[in-house]
């Protein structure tokens, strides 16, 4: 049986994060749920300059993290930039194609290597369960078809992505799939929230890992709680919290995304006779 080789790339730099348990435990569940031989490496990318050879597996998920996405000249910054590079080659010539997942921190620094936007910070933290929609291609992308055009999922960052640079956009063969929600009282653009990169590579701005036990530990850290409160309101913190356990909200968004990526990356990888 072939071995099928998952990558996990954790971007937090040490700070405790609610989205490395999700990712794993999404990523066990499939292990187990898959009927395939499968092995799971951790990567700590920031704190310990730890990178995967693109080579050595076949699914990656590079997780969210804290900070700017803006270069530093940090060591960690040029080998995830060689590995963008790396995977975009790779996936142009082999037939064996390699599968990767960028959230947050991780879809931003790959949206300024690629230049696709502006990358820069918001005018205020963003934390909380957060409608999103569809944008018009996002109607035919598979990972979201179970969702509504309005689906909702954790939003929780600092910088965003907004301005996007369509002409590179088309040149590459992106789509943009999903758009910050509309705020028609606030004069301000709305930031892209998932593109379809590649046929291989799907990456989103908000956390489709969250569930409702990370987002309660969550919100337990007064700077999460507080940004939320000061951006939205008491009555929306306390909205938010009737929501975790919606059906239809985070917890049908959680169960879809990332499990269908690593379903759907899997049976494409097996198809091929010999893993790369």
């Amino acid at each position: 049986m072939k071995q099928l080789k998952i990558a996990l790339l954790d971007m937090n730099n040490n700070h405790v994060n609610q989205g490395m348990r999700n990712i794993k435990e999404i990523s066990q569940q499939f292990k187990k749920q898959s009927g395939e031989d499968v092995s799971i490496t951790l990567f700590d990318v920031r704190s310990k300059d730890e990178m995967p050879d693109i080579k050595d597996f076949d699914i990656f998920i590079s997780s969210g993290g804290p900070g700017n996405p803006q270069k530093e000249g940090l060591a960690w910054e040029q080998k995830f930039a060689d590995f963008l590079d790396n995977l975009w080659e790779h996936n142009k010539s082999s037939e064996h194609k390699k599968f990767t997942f960028l959230i947050c921190h991780s879809f931003q620094l790959a949206s300024i290597h690629w230049n696709l936007g502006n990358v820069c910070k918001r005018k205020s933290h963003s934390f909380g369960v957060m409608p999103i929609h569809k944008a018009a291609d996002g109607e035919k992308e598979f990972l979201l078809n179970k969702l509504p055009e309005l689906f909702y999922a954790l939003d929780s960052r600092g910088y965003q992505l907004i301005e996007p640079n369509h002409e590179t956009i088309e040149q590459m063969g992106m789509k943009i799939v999903a758009l910050e929600k509309v705020r028609p009282h606030v004069n301000l653009e709305r930031a892209v929230m998932a593109i379809r990169f590649s046929d291989e590579i799907f990456g989103t701005q908000f956390h489709p890992e969250a569930d409702s036990k990370g987002m309660v530990e969550d919100l337990k850290i007064e700077k999460n709680r507080m940004a939320m409160i000061e951006e939205f309101g008491v009555e929306k913190y306390l909205e938010t919290i009737d929501q975790l356990d919606d059906p239809d909200k985070m917890r049908l968004t959680h169960s879809q995304i990332l499990p269908k990526f690593l379903q759907h990356a899997a049976k494409e990888i097996m198809k091929s006779p010999v893993l790369a």
